[in-house]
């Protein structure tokens, strides 16, 4: 099993006081310091060594050790830039490492699929909690080439991104998400796995990008993403009220509901929560064609 030199308090000590480095807690900074959880981190990867990964906080590197013995290259972001040094001894010592400075929500994927010498294929990284959900819907949108996703989270976000209709959990982002992958990996990782030990407990998800199933057959037909986002996002606006009355103080005309209710068979009382992802795919379809209907 593959593992890390960091991934012990000893050895994070010791990095942290080469560099004259502390935590920050601003920037969701605890390190990893169990190899368990890194095997098992690796275990979910599934990585065979032709694969191009892309890590997002890198810290002082532990996880990024691991993904360096198993993967092709391996392109890290990083916000930090008392970080840097770090960073660039690890480059120094493996040729399949690059990392970035800068932040992963606003960089181009043309910038990181330079440093990786191609498009990226994998995102395996330890998160920062404070924008994990927003950077794993965001890659997944913006670059296609991205088939899997392995990431550490807060156990609530991961609760969000694994939620099933029906449950309190399941919401906007949870069905936005599934317009682009399902999960098909978790495990709960607890705060004595970091130093320092964080006040929340985490967890691990893989997200494999659709490749078949229901959801994937509406979407060929040339289904709108965004907007069927848009309608996601509106009938979640208001959760405690149908999803008529959700949509339509949204500004959803009534009657466009209606008919697209009414042929997709979706109750116009029915909550949000309730509706699986096809049946927002064909709602989306449905109002599209109440509204040329009605503009004709």
């Amino acid at each position: 099993m593959t593992t890390s030199p960091l991934a012990n308090p000893t050895a994070t000590r010791e990095m942290l006081e080469a560099f004259g480095l502390a935590t920050k807690h601003r920037l969701g900074q605890n390190f990893l310091i169990d190899n368990h959880v890194i095997e098992h981190i690796m275990a979910l990867a599934e990585l065979d060594g032709t694969e191009r990964v892309l890590e997002v906080g890198p810290g002082i590197g532990t996880l990024t050790l691991a993904l360096l013995q198993e993967a092709a290259r391996v392109t890290s972001i990083e916000m930090d830039a008392e970080l840097e040094p770090v960073l660039s001894a690890h480059a120094m010592d493996h040729s399949n490492f690059r990392f970035i400075m800068g932040d992963a929500l606003t960089l181009p994927p043309a910038a990181v699929a330079e440093a990786l010498d191609g498009e990226p294929e994998l995102l395996v990284a330890n998160l920062p909690y404070n924008v994990a959900a927003t950077i794993i819907l965001q890659f997944f949108q913006t670059m296609p080439t991205l088939r899997r996703a392995v990431v550490m989270v807060q156990k609530e976000v991961a609760d969000r991104i694994a939620a099933v209709p029906g449950t309190k959990a399941f919401g906007a982002y949870t069905a936005k998400l599934g317009l682009y992958g399902e999960v098909t990996g978790r495990f709960e990782v607890p705060p004595r796995c970091f130093m320092p030990a964080p006040h929340v407990d985490s967890a691990v998800v893989r997200i494999d990008r659709l490749a078949g199933g229901s959801v994937c057959e509406l979407l060929a037909d040339g289904a709108d993403r965004a907007r069927i986002a848009r309608v996601i996002e509106a009938a979640f606006a208001q959760r405690r009220k149908t999803i008529r009355n959700s949509m339509s103080a949204i500004g959803f005309d009534k009657a466009q509901l209606d008919e697209a209710f009414a042929a997709c068979g979706i109750a116009p009382a029915a909550r949000a929560e309730s509706l699986q992802v096809e049946d927002f795919i064909r709602l989306a379809a449905a109002l599209s064609h109440a509204a040329g209907d009605a503009a004709c």
